[in-house]
């Protein structure tokens, strides 16, 4: 796996002017350089039903295998692939590749075990822990589309996308944990099962010490699961163009609308976006304070740094109040985080409680080489101060990226590429349209 870009362009213009002169022989390029496929495509792009685009159509890959196995297989075993960091239960916790791998792995086969199969949709109902990473993977393992559901969402919320995808699965967990409550998650996943008309043939419930929930006839205890299945299973092959996941948009306009991504596609692109537009290499590390349950959670906590050998922090918590505004910068230091990526609402509850940047100036961020800020709009006024408080609390000019993107495209269209070149920053401006968009 070579993290750069094939016959690595020098900076941004030069890979800008690649794509513009041939397309096709780019991404053909890119999908050979950042993913191993057990059918290599011959094409990159099928155009015949524009707009309708579908990538590397004659392609075939697992991407389970891709964000976990063959970095065993490589020799990052040892490293970690996950570090789960939870301030409102005071645990830290790495998994490393191997670890992530047996868990996977196992937990994929007691899922098709139960008659999950390629093509099968997954609802996971869960909170940011470990087990909710696991999920996805096994799921990608075994060709199943997965559907995350935002933990907590009220039970009328559930029910629609359980009714939208019709789940042979759900998989959930006994609760959340906030800094002052235990939010019990059963009793919701009950509710919206009774709404939907489209019932899951059997639900999966992680147990989590803060509070243990009653189990019904159809629900299997996740780690009883585990410990019954001894046994791994080897990733099922699909077409690049097969579904991986559909994730539901917030629903502003209305009706929450259904995102379906490919697999081979957002593969590639995810990959890809690691070293251009994040600068980050095999065993560096990125801290993605966002949710599983949206965009940024699927491809930049989960999806985007296992593809690329980067070790991702999964963290269960908040900005402030867990304990305190410097929370974020204390993980940074402790886990020795390379990029941060976080919305810009959470720069402003932690400005509103630490606004001279006190807290933060606690804790060595020599690690840190960028912050990242999306999600909705960044005012000048935050970047602005985000900027200024990081030059003071590390003595070094820290980026802060503002890049914009939606759930539609998985990942940023614009934003500064600091793997291919480092523009001028500028408030109010997300820089430069990253290479191929």
């Amino acid at each position: 796996m070579n993290t750069t870009t094939e016959n690595s362009a020098a900076n941004y213009d030069e890979v800008v002017t690649r794509i513009a002169e041939d397309p096709e022989r780019f991404w053909l390029e890119q999908a050979k350089s950042h993913i191993d496929w057990v059918t290599e495509p011959t094409k990159a792009v099928d155009d015949s039903n524009a707009p309708i685009y579908r990538w590397f159509p004659d392609g075939e890959l697992n991407v389970c295998f891709n964000a976990i196995d063959r970095h065993v297989a490589n020799g990052r075993g040892d490293q970690a692939a996950i570090i789960y960091d939870s301030p409102v239960t005071n645990t830290v916790r790495s998994i490393t590749y191997a670890e992530l791998l047996d868990e996977v792995s196992r937990f994929a086969r007691a899922l098709s075990d139960k008659g999950v199969t390629k093509g099968d949709r997954v609802v996971i109902y869960m909170p940011m822990i470990p087990e909710a990473a696991v999920a996805m993977l096994a799921c990608a393992r075994l060709g199943a589309i997965h559907s995350v559901v935002f933990g907590g969402f009220a039970p009328n919320e559930l029910a629609v996308r359980i009714d939208d995808t019709a789940p042979k699965a759900v998989i959930s967990t006994s609760c959340g944990v906030e800094k002052s409550r235990v939010l019990e998650y059963k009793p919701m996943l009950d509710e919206a099962i009774e709404i939907a008309a489209n019932k899951p043939e059997f639900t999966v419930i992680v147990q989590r010490d803060e509070h243990r929930c009653e189990l019904g006839e159809t629900d299997l205890d996740y780690a009883e699961l585990l410990d019954q299945t001894p046994e791994g299973i080897d990733p099922v092959t699909v077409k690049a163009t097969d579904e991986l996941y559909v994730l539901y948009t917030s629903g502003t306009t209305g009706k929450p609308k259904g995102i379906v991504r490919d697999s081979g596609g957002y593969a590639v692109a995810s990959a890809f976006s690691m070293p251009t537009v994040f600068g980050l290499q095999p065993g560096d590390t990125m801290f993605t304070a966002s949710d599983v349950g949206w965009v940024v959670g699927h491809t930049y906590i989960i999806y985007a740094p296992l593809l690329a050998g980067v070790t991702s922090v999964l963290y269960e918590g908040k900005p402030v109040g867990t304990p305190d505004a410097g929370a974020f910068f204390r993980a940074i230091e402790q886990h020795k985080v390379n990029v941060h990526f976080t919305a810009p609402t959470a720069m402003r509850v932690v400005r509103k409680e630490d606004p001279n940047g006190e807290l933060m100036k606690k804790y060595d961020l020599s690690s840190l080489r960028a912050e990242f800020l999306a999600g909705e709009r960044l005012d000048p006024d935050t970047y602005e101060w985000t900027t200024k408080i990081l030059a003071e609390a590390t003595g070094r000019d820290i980026p802060v990226v503002d890049n914009w993107w939606q759930t539609e495209t998985g990942w940023p269209i614009t934003a500064n590429p600091l793997g291919l070149t480092r523009f001028p920053l500028k408030a109010g401006s997300s820089t430069k349209p990253n290479p191929g968009f």
